[in-house]
C-alpha cells in the first residue's frame, strides 16, 4: 500500500505534514544515518592526518573527495541499503560502518585502510555527535528563525498599538489602565530573554571510547595525545567537548536545550490564552475568509482556532520536552539503552513546537485591534482612577486617602460625574483638583506608551 498522509499515525506526518517538512531532513532515520556517515568519514580523515598513525597514510585530494561524496551524495536508496544491512547485523551503527566499507571496496587505497573506519569508537561516540548535530541544525535552520519571526511580529504589534489605551485586569477584575502595545511588549521582552538563552546553549559531545577513557586508543597508539585529537575533532563540528563521560555523553546539555524551549513555549501558551481572551472581549477582531466556517451550526462564529491550536501543540511539545529533560540525564551505571529510544523522539517535540509557532503566527496575521471596543470598556470603569486620586491625596497628607476612595468605589461602577463631584470636594490646591478632574481612564497610562515603543 502506498503511504499516504491520511494513513499517518501522528498528525506530524499527516494533518500537519506541510508545517514540518524541513524537520524530516534533520530528525528522520534517514537524517540520522546521514549524520552518522558524516562523522565516520570525518573521523577516518582525521586519522589520516595524524603523522604518528602510519597505518593510515595521508590521502590524496582525490581520495578525500571520494570519501566526502559518500556523505554528500547520500540518498534514500543508500538509507534503504543500510536498513537491509541492519536486518543482518541487528545493530544500526555497525550497519553504517559496513555500508561505508561497501562504498570504498572498489578502491584499493581506501580498502587498505577500511579497518580504521570506526577506529576506537563505541556506538555512542557516533550517536551523541549525530544527535548534537541534529539539535544544532534544528536550532539554526528552524527554531531560532521562527522564534525570531514571532518576536519580530509581536514587537511590531507592540509599536503599532503602543498608544491604544486598554483596561488591565488583575484577578480578572478591572485594574489600572495600560496600553495594548505595552502588554504585547511584555511578551516580546520575555521571549527575547529565552531566545538568547537558547542561542547560547552549549552543545556538548564526547568522542572518547567505550567508557570514556580512551582505553582502546591508548593501548594501540600510546604516543598519540588522544584527548587533544578528540577535542579538535568535536570542535570542528562547532560543538564543545565534554571530557568527563561514561560510555555515553550524559545529556545534561540536551536537558538544558529542552528546558529553554519549554520556557519559550510556556510564555507563548500564556500569550495564546491572553489573545484568546482579548478576542473574546472584542479587543481584537479576526479577519474573515468567505470560504471558512466557524461552526457547523452557528453561522456567525469566527473562532480563535489558531491560538487554540498553538496552545495545544505547544502543550504536547512541552510534555515531551519536560520528559526528555528529566529522563535523559539518568543512566544506570556506565550505560543503559533508555536514552536510545527517547532520543529518537527529539524531532517529535520539535515538530509540535514548530506547528505551535506557525499556527500562532497565522493567528496574529488575522487579528486587528478594535480601538472602539477598548475605549468603550475603559469608559465603563472610571473607578480605576481611584488609585491615582488616593495617591495624590497621600502627597498632600490628606486623612485616610485610601479609605476615602475605598468607600466611594469598592465593588461599584463609577462614572465620570460621580468621580468629579468627589474631586471637587477634596481639600487640594485648585491646580491639583483641575489636573485630577481632567484625568480619564484613557490618559492614566503611566509610561506604558514609552515602554511599548522601546521594545
Amino acid at each position: 500500500m502506498e503511504l499516504s498522509s491520511l494513513l499517518a499515525i501522528s498528525p506530524i506526518d499527516g494533518r500537519y505534514a506541510g508545517k514540518t517538512t524541513d524537520l524530516r531532513y534533520i530528525f528522520s532515520e534517514y537524517a540520522l544515518m546521514r549524520f552518522r556517515i558524516l562523522i565516520e568519514i570525518r573521523w577516518l580523515l582525521t586519522l589520516s592526518h595524524l603523522p604518528e598513525l602510519a597505518e593510515v597514510p595521508p590521502l590524496s585530494e582525490h581520495l578525500e573527495n571520494l570519501l566526502n561524496k559518500i556523505h554528500e551524495n547520500f540518498h534514500l536508496e543508500d538509507a534503504e541499503r543500510i536498513k537491509n544491512i541492519e536486518r543482518s547485523t541487528n545493530h544500526d551503527i555497525k550497519a553504517v560502518e559496513y555500508f561505508i566499507k561497501e562504498k570504498i571496496a572498489g578502491n584499493n587505497e581506501l580498502a587498505a585502510i577500511s579497518e580504521f573506519i570506526h577506529f576506537g569508537c563505541t556506538s555512542d561516540d557516533i550517536n551523541n555527535l549525530a544527535y548534537a548535530l541534529m539539535l544544532q541544525t534544528a536550532r539554526q535552520q528552524c527554531l531560532l528563525p521562527q522564534m525570531d519571526e514571532i518576536i519580530k511580529r509581536i514587537s511590531h504589534m507592540a509599536h503599532e498599538y503602543a498608544d491604544y489605551a486598554m483596561l488591565a485586569r488583575t484577578h480578572g477584575q478591572p485594574a489600572t489602565p495600560t496600553t495594548l502595545g505595552k502588554e504585547l511588549a511584555n511578551v516580546a521582552a520575555r521571549l527575547k530573554r529565552q531566545r538568547q538563552q537558547f542561542a547560547n546553549n552549549q552543545l556538548l559531545a564526547k568522542f572518547n571510547g567505550a567508557v570514556g577513557n580512551f582505553n582502546a586508543h591508548l593501548i594501540a597508539y600510546p604516543q598519540i595525545n588522544w584527548e587533544k585529537v578528540s577535542t579538535k575533532f568535536i570542535e570542528s563540528f562547532g560543538l564543545t567537548n565534554n571530557p568527563y563521560t561514561t560510555q555515553i555523553e550524559p545529556h545534561d546539555y540536551i536537558a538544558e536545550y529542552c528546558d529553554v524551549i519549554a520556557r519559550f513555549n510556556t510564555i507563548l501558551m500564556d500569550f495564546d490564552r491572553d489573545m484568546w481572551g482579548y478576542i473574546s472581549l472584542g479587543y481584537f477582531k479576526q479577519k474573515t475568509a468567505a470560504s471558512e466556517i466557524g461552526s457547523s451550526t452557528m453561522p456567525h462564529k469566527v473562532n480563535p482556532i489558531d491560538f487554540e491550536n498553538s496552545e495545544g501543540n505547544l502543550g504536547v511539545a512541552n510534555a515531551l520536552l519536560t520528559h526528555f529533560a528529566q529522563q535523559l540525564p539518568r543512566s544506570r551505571w556506565q550505560r543503559d539503552l533508555r536514552d536510545s529510544t527517547v532520543l529518537r523522539n527529539l524531532g517529535v517535540a520539535c515538530a509540535h513546537t514548530v506547528i505551535g509557532y506557525q499556527t500562532l503566527l497565522a493567528g496574529l496575521q488575522k487579528t486587528v485591534a478594535d480601538p472602539t471596543q477598548l475605549t468603550a470598556d475603559l469608559n465603563q470603569h472610571w473607578e480605576v482612577l481611584a488609585e491615582a486620586i488616593q495617591t495624590v491625596l497621600r502627597r498632600y497628607n490628606a486623612e485616610a486617602p485610601y479609605e476615602q476612595l475605598k468607600e466611594l468605589t469598592r465593588g461599584k461602577l463609577i462614572d465620570k460625574h460621580i468621580l468629579q463631584e468627589f474631586i471637587n470636594k477634596l481639600d487640594l490646591p485648585i491646580a491639583e483638583k483641575k489636573r485630577l478632574a481632567e484625568l480619564t481612564p484613557m490618559t492614566y497610562l503611566g509610561n506604558a506608551i514609552t515602554q511599548a515603543e522601546k521594545i
